[in-house]
């Protein structure tokens, strides 16, 4: 009997399969801005946070408002930003320091590794570029990316 409760308590239980995905092999890539744009990855980034989207709220409540509670109605969305934590190299850093530099915003993708390869696509204005130069680990750099617009996805 306690052989017939094990061989069905390890074949016939629900398997619990996750469809997470690794971050490993995750491309942070540029656009060139020309007509017939051109995507390039940007090399050893460490981590990519965001993009962290937010909605505005606009305060409605009013004395007509009895039930004690504030009222809200949607306002702007806003894209949010992306922050890159990468290892410093001279092309990585010139790349992300000429986007600084300029005064309009630039196209950026984040591929996934998904079985779809889904891309995050989106449009922004670097806001900081830091280098932390540690006396016994590697030189890194940190970059801030505010979005202007929609973040659009496609696989």
């Amino acid at each position: 009997m306690l052989l017939l409760f094990v061989f069905a308590w390890i074949y016939l239980r629900p398997a619990t399969v996750s469809e997470a995905v690794a971050g490993v092999g995750t491309v942070f890539k540029r656009g060139d801005g020309e007509s017939s744009e051109q995507f390039t990855a940007i090399a050893e980034i460490n981590s990519i946070t965001g993009p962290n989207q937010t909605r505005g709220t606009i305060d409605v409540t009013s004395l007509d408002s009895t039930a004690g509670y504030r009222e809200f109605i949607a306002s702007f969305r806003d894209g949010g930003t992306v922050a890159l934590a990468m290892n410093w190299t001279r092309d990585g850093w010139e790349a992300m320091l000429d986007d600084f530099e300029a005064d309009s915003s630039v196209n950026y993708q984040i591929v996934l590794p998904d079985t779809g390869a889904t891309t995050l696509d989106f449009a922004g204005l670097v806001t900081d570029v830091g280098m932390a130069i540690p006396f016994d680990d590697k030189i890194t750099s940190d970059v801030t990316i505010k979005i202007t617009g929609q973040v659009g996805i496609t696989s």
